[in-house]
């Protein structure tokens, strides 16, 4: 099994007064983390997109390739490419060169994205919002089969046997797709035999377990193999010592932001009782000491049916920098040699 971080470069929800240098520093620490993850011994290390003001992600793969000069051997993913509203030939050109950088650890996870601010914002409306996704995913996989490349659909103009340069160092770039709770999604990847992340960020990860069967269902059918058909599992999570410190540790940034995006989706505030609930053996939240989040993790694989990759999402809850290098330290150190 896989271990590794996913970011979404989060600055603090707080106005600052000098906003540059805190996202100066936000990414400076970004990029030192991402180097204590490849010396730590994790396996991958993702980067989501957004296009809001506490997030300094929209630009994921520039962020990737600053990292690729500074790490060996760990891989360098997406955490999401929100590929509905993206032009599917930028997104291979970028993360071509990216496994040029990096000398062939890169991937995609393609993905809808959480959020919809990417819609307008490049011209999409969102009532296309499956038609984008399916017709940019088609173009991207052609891409990535094949240089020379003849398409058409209804929201990009027609290739009609263009080469699409550069080509990646990886004989085939590695591209997940990234699903929520839709069935829909999940069949998709299994018909496309496409390895799958799926985010759980609340609720009890194994009543997944339907969804992922129709997953592996979709693909035997297809006639995809099974080590094809791979789950990964994105979660909020945070090993600390102890268990009483890492949960109180991350509660209160966890309740600052997720009672804010709470307000904007009309959910209710989080409260301690909930959060306790979520860390808890059926929760989604992977938080705790380095041994209660490992017997957590081999608990989902199991109820899940096999998973081969885990991502911590860490860093939304405002922790200081040496929280979180600490908390991969003991993820790389402690964690890992215990799910292995």
């Amino acid at each position: 099994m896989e271990i590794g971080i996913d970011s979404f470069a989060a600055a603090t929800f707080n106005d600052a007064k000098d906003t540059a240098t805190r996202n100066v520093n936000v990414i400076a620490q970004l990029l030192e983390r991402i180097e204590h993850a490849d010396q730590a011994g994790l396996d991958v290390f993702g980067i989501g997109e957004h296009h809001r003001k506490e997030f300094l992600d929209s630009a994921p793969t520039i962020i990737l390739a600053a990292a690729a000069a500074r790490t060996k051997r760990i891989r360098l993913t997406s955490a999401v490419t929100v590929i509905s509203a993206a032009d599917p030939v930028r997104v291979f050109q970028n993360f071509a060169t990216l496994d040029l950088i990096s000398n062939g650890r890169a991937e995609i996870v393609a993905g809808r994205g959480s959020f919809i601010e990417a819609y307008p914002l490049f011209g999409y409306k969102l009532q296309d919002y499956d038609p984008l996704f399916a017709e940019k995913l088609d173009l991207l996989l052609k891409i990535r089969d094949n240089e020379v490349v003849t398409w058409s659909g209804k929201f990009r103009a027609a290739l009609t046997g263009q080469a699409i340069y550069p080509r990646p160092v990886q004989p085939s770039l590695p591209i997940w797709l990234g699903v929520g709770g839709t069935p829909q999604s999940f069949i998709r990847a299994g018909a496309l035999g496409l390895p799958l992340m799926v985010a759980v960020i609340g609720g009890e990860t194994h009543r997944f377990r339907p969804l992922i069967d129709l997953y592996r269902e979709a693909g035997e059918k297809a006639g995809h193999s099974p080590d094809k058909l791979k789950v990964g599992l994105h979660s909020i999570g945070y090993v600390g010592n102890t268990s009483q410190e890492a949960r109180n540790d991350f509660y209160p940034g966890y309740a600052e932001v997720f009672t804010k995006i709470g307000r904007e989706r009309g959910w209710a505030p989080v409260t301690r009782a909930q959060y306790d609930a979520q860390t808890g053996p059926t929760g989604a939240l992977l938080i705790g000491s380095p041994q209660e989040v490992a017997e957590k993790i081999l608990r989902h694989s199991e109820a899940l049916g096999g998973i081969s990759r885990v991502t911590f999402q860490m860093d939304q809850a405002a922790l200081p920098q040496e929280k979180l290098l600490k908390s991969i330290e003991l993820i790389g150190e402690h964690l890992v040699p215990l799910i292995r």
